[in-house]
């Protein structure tokens, strides 16, 4: 197959067309590397800054669509898959639309689908944006002003989303929660993809034995903060570092690059990833690659989307729950003599599971059922 990437995020499909690439099929990634993750691509869609940014981008953006026809696939980043206004991206996907074969998008980020399930009371106990029938600490904060949150709700943002949903073919999940969503609103054109993780090129060093000292690590995204909860992460990390000061060390980073980010992460034991997700993020996954035991999402109904009944290695950690994150840090330091046990344990989950063979062949099964 003939397939073309629109969009990035978290290297995701970076990660699906080099896998692609390697079962004999063609793929080309057009994006904006993740913006800081500096991710590959092979059209470079990355908008710089002020005017003279914006012009060039728009430049950018028509030198490539010549390049970007005659596909079987092509995977949209979400219904904003470029950094244009809505009335701009629909040109675009219009314009996409009608000179390849397929247009099919990954429900990977927020967009007026997942906003609408965060708030509807039902679909999800918590959320980035609620608890239970409470905001969450994100609705209330700066960042949620700058992120333009409120633009989900507007009717501008809606007839986008619409005008998209109504000329995708269908639509692959990364996360449960994204599946979730769209489920009630796409019915079987919705299928769980899950996220890719290049295993092959992650190095596994499985921990011999309990660690004197545990190394707790965690990546903080700069405009992200209080949306992932690595906020509260943050501060539990450094509550549980003062209780237990000599047999534990902190790493924290901020806004690296992909490759400096995983090699940074490499000598830790345990990763600190999202407090408000039902899943484990990529972040998590290529920790867990890695041989470190992740503190993540992981609830039930992610369990039961991907069929696992044995192996359950993440550390799910509620945001109901006050105490829950240290109480569960504390017990991981306590029980350090486990970690070498669940170290193979999230190596085996994330081979099975999140393989970038075994995800791929999700998506190649659901391309090919479209025609």
């Amino acid at each position: 197959m003939k397939i073309l990437f629109a969009g990035d995020a978290s290297n995701m499909h970076n990660c699906l067309a080099q896998q692609l690439r390697n079962m004999g099929h063609e793929a080309v990634v057009a994006s904006d590397g993740s913006r800081w993750m500096d991710t590959e691509r092979d059209i470079n869609l990355l908008r710089q800054p002020g005017l003279m940014g914006t012009l060039r981008y728009l430049m950018d953006i028509k030198r490539a669509l010549p390049l970007m026809t005659g596909f079987d696939i092509v995977e949209i980043a979400s219904p904003i898959f470029l950094r244009l206004k809505p009335h701009r991206v629909a040109r675009v996907f219009d314009y996409l639309k009608a000179h390849n074969r397929h247009v099919v998008l990954s429900a990977l980020a927020t967009d007026v689908v997942y906003y609408n399930a965060c708030h509807d009371g039902y679909t999800f106990r918590y959320s980035d944006y609620m608890l239970g029938n409470e905001p969450s600490p994100y609705v209330n904060s700066a960042e949620y002003v700058a992120n333009q949150q409120d633009n989900w709700k507007q009717p501008f943002m809606r007839h986008h989303s619409d005008h998209i949903l109504q000329g995708i073919d269908g639509a692959v999940a990364c996360l449960y929660e994204y599946y979730a969503a769209y489920k009630p609103v796409l019915g079987d054109r919705v299928v769980y993809g899950g996220i890719p993780i290049d295993t092959e090129n992650l190095e596994y060093r499985p921990m011999e034995q309990a660690p004197d000292k545990v190394r707790l690590f965690i990546g903080i995204q700069r405009d992200r903060h209080v949306i992932k909860g690595t906020d509260k992460l943050l501060a539990a990390m450094k509550r549980v570092h003062d209780r237990y000061p000599g047999i534990t060390q902190l790493e924290v980073v901020e806004n690296l690059p992909y490759d400096e980010y995983t090699r940074r992460m490499r000598d830790s034991h345990i990763i600190l990833d999202q407090l408000y997700s039902y899943t484990p993020g990529t972040n998590a996954l290529i920790a867990m690659a890695q041989g470190l035991v992740a503190v993540s999402g992981a609830e039930p109904e992610y369990y039961r989307l991907i069929g696992e009944n044995v192996n359950k290695p993440i550390i799910n950690v509620s945001p109901l729950i006050e105490s829950d994150i240290d109480e569960k840090l504390s017990w991981l330091i306590e029980h350090r003599d486990q970690l070498p046990q669940m170290s193979r344990a999230s190596r085996i989950f994330v081979e099975k599971h999140n393989a970038a063979p075994v995800v791929a062949q999700r998506y190649l099964d659901f391309w090919s059922s479209l025609d």
